[in-house]
């Protein structure tokens, strides 16, 4: 069931695999919007009946061309006023913000360097790799905030990840 998370592999077969999925919503459904990425894809229509209609076709494609379903609780039909989930961001319309259990987690990593569980260098990697995902997204005064309370704890570098700029 699924697919191993991260293996360069599982994202090329994918695309090769759902290269045929992407022809079918592209051609035969004539989708308009449509985006995959890897194992995920969102259609964009403003007729929620359309929408319902398509993923119901898609359904069936998919179980009977490439013998695969669709997740039941992930594959839904939603308005993009409530967002919607897709590649590690919740997307809206004219914006995008970062899944809440993303910022609780650079918080903990915070929490457990006060602790004692990791050190200063682990930490700054963490910071540093979340940091280039964060900007992805709407997340200017949230970034200042993680910065702020980093320099608090005396954590060298931060700002200067924050800002963009080169480690020294």
């Amino acid at each position: 069931m699924g697919m191993p998370l991260g293996n360069l592999t599982s994202q090329f077969f994918a695309n090769v695999y759902l290269n045929e999925l992407d022809y079918f919503v592209k051609h035969c459904l004539r989708a308009r919007y449509y985006i995959r990425y890897v194992d995920d894809f969102v259609i964009l229509h403003e007729s929620r009946e359309q929408l319902e209609e398509w993923k119901s076709k898609v359904d069936q494609f998919l179980s009977e061309r490439l013998k695969l379903k669709l997740h039941p609780e992930k594959s839904k039909v939603a308005s993009l006023m409530m967002g919607i989930d897709f590649v590690g961001f919740r997307n809206f319309y004219h914006h995008r913000l970062l899944r809440k259990r993303n910022i609780r987690k650079i918080f903990m990593h915070i929490e457990k360097y006060e602790e004692g569980e990791i050190v200063k260098s682990k930490l700054l990697e963490i910071f540093q790799g979340w940091q280039a995902y964060a900007r992805w997204a709407n997340t200017f005064k949230l970034r200042k905030e993680v910065t702020r309370k980093l320099n608090t704890k005396n954590i060298n570098n931060a700002t200067a990840c924050a800002a963009g700029a080169p480690k020294k």
